[in-house]
C-alpha cells in the first residue's frame, strides 16, 4: 500500500508542477494575445480582407514570444520544486524550447525532408481518404470552418484566398505545433517520462479539435461521430509529432508539413464552395498528384520509414506495460495512464479556457 501510494504522490506531483507552469505561460500568453487583438481591431476592421490572416499572424507573434519569456520566469520561480521532483533542470527550459527552431546549413536538407515525408507519408493520405470515406465529411468541415468569424475567405476569389490561406495556416501551424510539441511534449519529458508526455500532448491535440468542431452550431445538424473523427485523426497526428519532437528536437519539419497540409485542405474546401466535384476536380488536380508524390517517396525512403514506424509502434506500446526500472506493477501502469489521461484533460481546459 505504502509503495502505491508513494507511485501516485510521485507522478501527481510531478505533472501538478507541469501544469502550474503551463497555467503561467498561458495567462501571460492570453495576457498577449489580447493585446494582439486589440491591434487587430484597432488597425484593421472585421470585415476586411485583411482581418482574419493579420489576427492569426500576431497572435502567432504573441505566442512566439510568451512561452519562452514566461517559460525562464517559471523556471526562476519553481525551480526549488523542480528539484524536490528530479525535474531536468540542468538550462533553463526556454534556452531548450528555443533550440527547436534551430536550422543550420548542415541539417536544413534533413529537416526538410523529414517535413516532407510527414506531408506525404502521413498528413495527405490520412485527410484524402477521410474525406473519400467519410459521406459529407468535407461538406462538414467546410461549413464548420466558414461559419467562423475568420473563415469568410474561403467564399472569396482564388488570389485573395491563396494569400489568406497561407498566411493563417501558417501561424496556425506555428500557433499548434510551438503549443503541443515544443511545450507540452518537450517542456512535459523534462518533468516525467517521455511516452506520458507524447500521450498527454496528443490528447490536448486532439480534444483541441474535437472542441473546435463539437461547439460549433453547426455540428447539431450533423452526427457527433464526425467531430470525433477529427479527435482521432489529430490524436494519432498528435502521437507521431509528438514522437518525433522528443527524438529529433526540430520544430521546423512539424511546422512545415502541418502549414503545408492545412492550406492543401483549404484549397479542396475552397473547390467544395465553389461547386466542384470532390472525385471529378479535387481528387483529380490536388490529391492525385500528391498521392504519387506519396508512393514515391515511400519507395524511396522505405528503409528508413520501415524503420522508424517500427522503433516508435514499440516506444508506443511500451507506455501500456510495466516499467522495470521504475519497478511498476499492473495497478501503477493503470494509475499512470488515468492520471496521464486527466492531465491531458485539465491542459486542454486550461488552453480552451485562456488561451
Amino acid at each position: 500500500m505504502e509503495k502505491e501510494k508513494s507511485t501516485v504522490n510521485i507522478l501527481v506531483e510531478k505533472r501538478f508542477y507541469f501544469i502550474l507552469e503551463f497555467l503561467i505561460v498561458a495567462i501571460g500568453g492570453f495576457v498577449l494575445i489580447i493585446i494582439a487583438n486589440i491591434l487587430t481591431d484597432f488597425f484593421i476592421d472585421e470585415s476586411s480582407d485583411l482581418y482574419g490572416p493579420f489576427y492569426f499572424l500576431t497572435k502567432a507573434i504573441a505566442i512566439l514570444i510568451a512561452i519562452p519569456i514566461l517559460l525562464h520566469l517559471t523556471f526562476m520561480l519553481l525551480k526549488s520544486q523542480n528539484k524536490e521532483t528530479g525535474s531536468n533542470i540542468q538550462i533553463s527550459p526556454s534556452k531548450g524550447y528555443l533550440k527547436l527552431y534551430k536550422i543550420t546549413f548542415s541539417n536544413f536538407k534533413y529537416q526538410l525532408l523529414f517535413g516532407l515525408l510527414i506531408l506525404f507519408i502521413v498528413f495527405i493520405p490520412l485527410d484524402f481518404f477521410t474525406y473519400l470515406m467519410i459521406p459529407q465529411m468535407i461538406e462538414y468541415q467546410a461549413k464548420t470552418l466558414s461559419a467562423s468569424p475568420t473563415g469568410y475567405y474561403f467564399s472569396k476569389s482564388y488570389p485573395i484566398f491563396l494569400l489568406s490561406a497561407i498566411i493563417i495556416h501558417v501561424s496556425v501551424a506555428l500557433i499548434e505545433e510551438s503549443i503541443a510539441r515544443g511545450l507540452i511534449a518537450k517542456r512535459g519529458s523534462e518533468h516525467y517520462n517521455k511516452m506520458s508526455a507524447v500521450i498527454i500532448s496528443s490528447l490536448y491535440f486532439g480534444l483541441g479539435h474535437l472542441a473546435y468542431f463539437f461547439f460549433n452550431p453547426i455540428s447539431a445538424s450533423y452526427s457527433i461521430w464526425f467531430s470525433f473523427t477529427w479527435f482521432a485523426q489529430a490524436f494519432f497526428i498528435g502521437i507521431i509529432l509528438s514522437m518525433i519532437i522528443l527524438k529529433k528536437k526540430w520544430l521546423f519539419p512539424l511546422i512545415f508539413a502541418h502549414a503545408l497540409n492545412n492550406i492543401i485542405s483549404a484549397h479542396a474546401i475552397w473547390n467544395y464552395q465553389q461547386g466542384n466535384d470532390f472525385i471529378a476536380v479535387t481528387t483529380l488536380y490536388i490529391y492525385f498528384p500528391l498521392l504519387i508524390g506519396s508512393i514515391i517517396l515511400l519507395v524511396w525512403q522505405f528503409s528508413r520509414i520501415k524503420t522508424a514506424i517500427s522503433v516508435g509502434f514499440k516506444e508506443f506500446i511500451s507506455y501500456f506495460t510495466q516499467d522495470s526500472e521504475r519497478m511498476e506493477n499492473k495497478r501503477d501502469v493503470l494509475i499512470r495512464i488515468l492520471i496521464d489521461g486527466f492531465m491531458g484533460l485539465m491542459i486542454f481546459i486550461i488552453g480552451f479556457l485562456i488561451m
